[in-house]
């Protein structure tokens, strides 16, 4: 799978760690940055460029990373086709994708630790949305919302 990954200066050493670590779990990975985590920077800038590169079709799922989650969960979440969950477990990671065909996993690097975020990273990964009627339903609606079918 392709990986689109990105964080702020709080989330770049997270995001450093994944990125070795998503690689030896054999997938592709682009990260988008930052590359100078001393320079000061915008979570949002990260979401853009994670979002753009699931919208375009040159990753498949996508990554980000800043000090609590919370900003860059706004921020990629107002790009139409991004669907971005703040997960800081296992079962959440998963079942994120298994139920809401989640795309953008959120992490908060002031939240949890590096062997957390490797926990949920891989669950994220390995996670395929389920297809069920119900499953597809709810993410029809959300899709309508998106496209303001339900104004």
């Amino acid at each position: 799978m392709r990986i689109s990954i990105g964080a702020d200066h709080a989330g770049y050493e997270m995001k450093r760690q994944l990125v070795d670590f998503i690689e030896k779990l054999g997938h592709t990975v682009h990260d988008v940055g930052t590359f100078e985590p001393d320079k000061p920077d915008d979570y949002p800038d990260y979401a853009v460029l994670v979002a753009g590169d699931i919208r375009s079709g040159q990753a498949d799922r996508g990554i980000l990373v800043c000090g609590s989650g919370v900003g860059v969960s706004v921020a990629a979440n107002k790009f139409k086709g991004i669907r971005a969950g703040l997960c800081h477990d296992h079962y959440s990671a998963h079942q994120g994708v298994e139920h809401d065909d989640m795309n953008v996993l959120i992490l908060g690097a002031r939240i949890i630790g590096p062997m957390l975020a490797q926990d949920a990273t891989e669950a994220f990964l390995k996670a395929v949305f389920s297809n069920e009627e119900r499953h597809v339903r709810r993410l029809n609606k959300v899709k309508g919302i998106e496209n303001n079918e339900f104004s």
